[in-house]
């Protein structure tokens, strides 16, 4: 029986990673911060490990026998303390490493994103040759930047590492961009940024699942691969049907998008300066993942790894309604 060690086990894409592996017979190990974590981690089949990216030896102890790796635990909250950014997702990736490497892991594979190429620019077309942006203004862009660079350079001697990189993860179990949709109608502040006509790549999180087992599988060490949903939307259908599916019509208000653009930079910092709780009512990389064309080529997940999307939109937005809305 194959042995796979999830890091991020009891959230989104770590969550839905779990419950493939244990259906098609893994054993699991899943790093677990919290009883409540530990818990999540046991109904998706896995067995919990106690511990949280601080700690090297409990994530040794969690991936010793284990054949492959997966890291999928990161700060990805909209806005939040640099510092947080910084210790989870650069110092927590680096310490992964560190403790897969020790405990005999053959293979490591990494949870990355787009976000990691963004830095206020369009992306259009993007593939792996584009460079990473670890000097982006957004922390989260950052962080995740330097974590795939840190997955990169650990590759060798004996120890593997491949990064798979999704684009707008959704479907169920989403807990951060569907939520803040559905917040942001709710509070009245939604609003297209320039129209919201631009092109954009999605993945479901199923997708994004089939794209790490291919990695795990088939992918050159030190390479990265796209993953997504296939052909590129428009970003205003594809959020009108997704949040369509929990019952609300999303609101026609719209913002200039060269307004919100330079808006964003002043009020995150004011809301810095001052030490305002919450989120701002606008953040650079909101109006990033809002207003900017993003389109990313997975030729060469299709070429190397065989990777075709397991999920169509179509089918996946259908499950996503309730029982009661369903047609």
């Amino acid at each position: 029986m194959r042995t796979a060690f999830v890091t991020g086990g009891s959230g989104f894409i770590g969550g839905a990673l779990v419950r493939r592996l244990a259906k098609e017979g893994w054993t699991v190990h899943g790093l677990a911060r919290s009883d409540a974590s530990a818990e999540r981690i046991r109904r998706a089949g896995g067995r919990p490990v106690s511990g949280d990216l601080d700690d090297v030896e409990a994530m040794r102890e969690g991936a010793q026998g284990c054949e492959v790796a997966f890291h999928a635990a990161a700060a990805v909250a909209e806005w939040g303390p640099p510092g947080v950014y910084e210790r989870l997702n650069v110092g927590g990736t680096q310490k992964a490493l560190e403790a897969c490497r020790a405990a005999g892991a053959r293979r490591f594979v990494h949870v990355g994103t787009e976000a990691a190429l963004m830095d206020g620019r369009p992306l259009a077309g993007a593939d792996e040759t584009w460079p990473l942006r670890p000097q982006s203004p957004v922390p989260y862009c950052a962080t995740k930047a330097r974590a795939e660079q840190a997955v990169r350079a650990a590759n060798g001697d004996g120890f593997e590492t491949v990064v798979v990189r999704p684009r707008l993860v959704w479907g169920p179990g989403d807990a951060t961009i569907l939520p803040s949709l559905l917040r942001s109608i709710e509070s009245g502040r939604f609003s297209w940024i320039g129209g919201g006509h631009h092109r954009t790549s999605t993945t479901h999180v199923d997708n994004a699942v089939e794209g790490l087992l291919l990695g795990a599988e088939r992918g050159r060490p030190g390479e990265a691969y796209f993953v997504t949903d296939g052909e590129p939307v428009e970003f205003r259908d594809f959020v009108t049907r997704l949040v369509a599916t929990q019952g609300v019509t999303a609101p026609t208000r719209n913002t200039p998008a060269p307004l919100a653009r330079m808006a964003a930079p002043t009020v995150e910092r004011l809301w810095r300066t001052l030490r305002r709780r919450g989120e701002p009512p606008v953040t650079r990389i909101a109006v990033w993942l809002s207003s900017l064309e993003c389109t990313i080529d997975i030729s060469k997940a299709r070429a190397e790894l065989g990777y075709q999307p397991v999920m169509g939109i179509d089918e996946g937005l259908a499950a996503l309604r309730p029982a009661e809305q369903a047609p």
